[in-house]
C-alpha cells in the first residue's frame, strides 16, 4: 500500500507581500523542474506543516506550500482584516504568477477543498486538475452541522467541552457567541475560547482518538489563528453565495478531479462529497470506509498518495 514519501527540506523559503499589510510564507521543495502542485491547508487558519510535503513524489513534483492570510508563519498572525475568500483566491493567483507557473495542480483538504474549488472556478484555465479531500462546501447547513447540532450527537462528551465557555443563554447561536469572545478585548476569554474551538475540531477529526493531534490543535499559536479565522469566515458564510461551489461546478467539467472522503467524517459529512460528485459526474470519488476527516488517517493517506501518483501522467503537458 502507498505510504507517505520520506521527509524533505525545501529548496526555497520566502515571504510574498500581497497587500493590506499581509505577508504570506511560502516554500518550494522537490523537483524545481517538475510538475507544479500547490497544497492548500485547511481551517481556514490551519497553516502548513513539513509532513504536508510528503504526499508528493519529490522526484516528480515541484511542491509548493504556503500559509494563507493570518495562518502558520504568515503575518500578521491571526489577522482578520482584509481576510476573505476573495483575498485568498487573489493571493493564490498572485503566488502562481510570482513563481512563473503557467498551470498547476491543486491539492486541498477540508477548507483547502473549498478554496481549491473557488479558485479553480475563478481561474479554470491555469488549473490542470484537482485532488480534493474531506469536501467542505461551506453551506449554512454544513457550518451548522459542526458548530450547532449534528456532530454534537456523535461526540456529546467533547461537545460539553466545546460549549463550556459559552453562557447558557447564548448557545442558540454558538458561532456568533464564539465570535464575540474571539474578537473581544478580554485576552483570557479569547484564549480560552480559541483552545475550546480548536480542540473540538481536533477531537472529532479522526475515527479513533488521536491524543497527539488534539495536543497540536490545543497549542496556543495554532489555536488562536484557527479559531479566530475559522469563526470569522463562518460568521460571514465563508464569503460565498449560498451553494456557490455546486452551482458553479460545471466550470470544471473538463478538469480531472480526484475526491477522497472518509465514510465517518464528522467534521465534513460525506453527503458533501456526494453533492460534488453529482455536480461533477466525471470526478473520481474514493470513499475511505475506515476513516474520518484527517488526511493522515491511514486509508485516506493511501488514497491521496494514489491520486498524486495518478496525476504523474499529466506532467508532459505542463511547462
Amino acid at each position: 500500500m502507498p505510504q507517505l514519501f520520506a521527509p524533505i527540506t525545501p529548496y526555497q523559503q520566502d515571504y510574498l507581500a500581497v497587500g493590506d499589510g499581509h505577508r504570506l510564507y511560502y516554500e518550494q521543495s522537490g523537483n524545481p523542474h517538475g510538475q507544479p502542485i500547490v497544497f492548500l491547508h485547511g481551517g481556514p487558519g490551519g497553516g502548513c506543516s513539513p509532513r504536508h510535503r510528503q504526499f508528493f513524489d519529490p522526484q516528480h513534483y515541484r511542491i509548493i506550500l504556503f500559509d494563507q492570510r493570518g495562518a502558520g508563519q504568515s503575518t500578521p498572525h491571526a489577522e482578520l482584516q482584509h481576510n476573505t475568500t476573495a483575498h485568498l483566491i487573489a493571493d493564490l493567483e498572485q503566488l502562481r504568477q510570482h513563481l512563473n507557473i503557467a498551470q498547476w495542480l491543486i491539492f486541498g483538504g477540508s477548507w483547502g477543498s473549498t478554496l481549491a474549488l473557488a479558485y479553480a472556478q475563478s481561474y479554470p484555465q491555469v488549473v490542470k486538475g484537482l485532488i480534493l479531500r474531506g469536501i467542505f462546501l461551506c453551506r449554512e447547513q454544513d457550518i451548522a452541522w459542526f458548530y450547532q447540532k449534528g456532530a454534537s450527537e456523535f461526540y456529546p462528551d467533547a461537545w460539553l467541552n466545546f460549549i463550556e465557555p459559552i453562557a447558557q443563554n447564548e448557545r442558540n447561536d454558538l458561532v456568533s457567541a464564539y465570535y464575540r469572545r474571539l474578537t473581544g478585548t478580554d485576552e483570557v476569554a479569547r484564549m480560552r475560547a480559541a483552545e475550546a474551538w480548536s480542540v473540538w475540531e481536533g477531537r472529532t477529526s479522526t475515527l479513533l482518538p488521536n491524543r497527539q493531534l488534539v495536543d497540536d490543535f490545543a497549542q496556543p499559536h495554532h489555536a488562536l489563528a484557527m479559531a479566530r479565522i475559522e469563526c470569522h469566515y463562518f460568521i460571514h458564510k465563508a464569503f460565498l453565495r449560498p451553494n456557490q461551489l455546486i452551482e458553479q461546478a460545471s466550470i470544471l467539467a473538463d478538469h480531472p478531479i480526484h475526491i477522497v472522503h472518509g465514510r465517518y467524517d464528522m467534521v465534513c459529512p460525506i453527503n458533501q462529497a456526494f453533492a460534488l460528485k453529482q455536480a461533477l459526474p466525471h470526478a473520481h470519488l474514493t470513499i475511505c470506509e475506515s476513516a474520518g476527516h484527517s488526511a493522515f488517517e491511514a486509508e485516506i493517506c493511501q488514497a491521496l498518495i494514489r491520486a498524486t501518483e495518478d496525476f504523474k501522467q499529466l506532467s508532459r503537458s505542463i511547462n
